[in-house]
């Protein structure tokens, strides 16, 4: 059975400890290590998980048969009527069961309810996730290499209408 939940400032230390989990095993052969415990510190400590939350960036939690494998977040987009998917992570052990699919579509139904015309987000090039994105109708629109401190995210800007 799937759960998806929105998350609160209750469930911050299990979305870091998930961040922590799964970023090892998504990014491992990406990006250099120091740049992955970069980034968790960064995105994931859990100040900064609560000042996202507090920024209006709703975070989803998805729970596979009653244990909790993986999260979403998105946000209000720059660009008018739109947003932006910020996070999308599962537990390596439970990616290829169609989960990933379903959190996207909950996201993507979400958005649509507060009035989206598109979804946008960002992919690091190398990122496998980049496949799943496509075959779930995301198209690339620009090709970007953001800095990021020491770092350049070396991203695709990927777009979803949303009908």
């Amino acid at each position: 059975m799937i759960a998806i939940r929105k998350a609160s400032t209750s469930d911050i230390e299990l979305i870091n400890q998930l961040a922590h989990e799964i970023w090892w095993d998504t990014y491992k052969a990406v990006i250099p290590d120091e740049q992955i415990t970069f980034m968790l510190s960064k995105m994931y400590s859990l100040v900064a998980l609560e000042e996202q939350m507090n920024k209006d960036i709703t975070f989803l939690i998805l729970a596979y048969e009653g244990v909790d494998e993986g999260f979403a977040a998105y946000e209000k987009h720059d660009i008018d009527k739109s947003y932006k998917l910020e996070k999308l992570y599962l537990s390596k052990t439970q990616q290829g069961k169609g989960l990933g699919r379903v959190l996207i579509s909950r996201v993507e139904e979400n958005v649509k309810f507060l009035g989206a015309s598109f979804l946008y987000l960002n992919v690091n090039r190398n990122n496998n996730a980049f496949n799943f994105y496509q075959k779930v109708g995301y198209e690339v629109i620009e090709t970007v290499e953001i800095p990021y401190f020491d770092f350049i995210l070396n991203d695709y800007v990927m777009r979803k209408e949303l009908k």
